[in-house]
C-alpha cells in the first residue's frame, strides 16, 4: 500500500472537495482519497505506488491545480 500527499490549489467549498475526490479517486490503483479543505491538502492511498503524474491530470479535469506533489 501506497500513500502520497498532494497541495492543491483553488478549493473553497464542499463541491470542490466533492469533484476532486471524484476525479482522483478514478485513478488507476487509488482506493483512497482524503482531501482537506482548510490545507487544500489532498491525500491519496493505492494499493501500489500511484502515478503522480495521473493525480495531477486528475486534479485538472476537476478544474484545480497541484501546487505540490511528492
Amino acid at each position: 500500500m501506497s500513500t502520497a500527499t498532494y497541495t492543491v490549489s483553488g478549493m473553497t467549498c464542499g463541491h470542490c472537495v466533492s469533484s476532486v475526490k471524484e476525479e482522483v479517486g478514478g485513478v488507476q490503483g487509488v482506493t483512497g482519497v482524503e482531501v482537506d479543505l482548510a490545507t487544500g491538502r489532498v491525500t491519496v492511498t493505492g494499493d501500489g505506488p500511484v502515478d503522480p503524474a495521473a493525480v495531477g491530470a486528475a486534479v485538472k479535469e476537476a478544474g484545480y491545480t497541484v501546487v505540490e506533489q511528492p
